[in-house]
């Protein structure tokens, strides 16, 4: 009879999965000390039943072998902190290399658009640098022209502004001097009492001191 082969996922059948469980774990413990005898290596195995039953299997010791483990993992966790961080200190150094070539290439590009260190470039490189003065005079210029524009369309804004601002300015005057002259025609005009308020004497010849010499 030919076996069908076995899928690889957990067996529903509570019987069926213990059974299983069972034949698989012997198997696992008779392989387990097959290797550590045929090698001569040091093997531990343990296995945690459904129900959480311990098995287990060592060559030698199995807290010995579980400390070599632990220092193993340790050795191995700060070898690969260590090589890390050299890879990193690595790029680290590559990427400011990198950097400090930029900003000299950056500077000795610089120093030619302000017309330094020319000395050096080819014909083509001053055609170059040339194009990119040309360029940079154009930009500046419509920048330049755009910035007159927003500040003519700013005064003009203002113009408008005061304009209006006149305009409220005088019709309100108008209308205060209106109510002024109403209230002037409203009040009576006295002539008379105002004149009788002041009295003036008026001599006429010499003084009296002169008179009697």
């Amino acid at each position: 009879m030919v076996r069908g082969k076995t899928q690889m996922r957990r067996i529903e059948n509570t019987t069926s999965r213990q059974v299983t469980f069972s034949k698989r774990r012997s198997g696992l413990l008779k392989k387990a000390f097959e290797l550590s005898v045929l090698c001569d290596a040091e093997v531990s195995l343990i296995i945690f039943s459904p129900r959480g039953k311990l098995y287990e299997f060592a060559s030698s010791s199995m807290q010995g072998t579980i400390e070599r483990y632990l220092k193993h993992a340790k050795d191995n966790q700060t070898n690969n902190k260590s090589s890390s961080s050299e890879q990193n200190m690595q790029h680290l150094k590559q990427e400011a290399t990198s950097m400090l070539k930029q900003i000299e290439l950056l500077e000795v590009s610089k120093r030619q658009l302000l017309g330094e260190s020319l000395g050096s470039c080819t014909l083509a490189e001053l055609q170059e640098i040339e194009h990119q003065l040309e360029k940079s005079v154009y930009n500046v210029r419509a920048r330049k022209n755009q910035v007159f524009k927003e500040q003519i369309e700013q005064l003009r804004e203002k113009g408008k502004l005061l304009t209006a601002e006149n305009t409220r300015l005088v019709e309100k005057y108008g209308s205060f001097k209106k109510t002024l002259d109403e209230r002037r025609e409203k009040t009576p005009y006295n002539e008379s009492s105002t004149s009788s308020d002041v009295e003036t004497e008026l001599f006429i010849g010499l003084p009296e001191s002169r008179a009697r010499r």
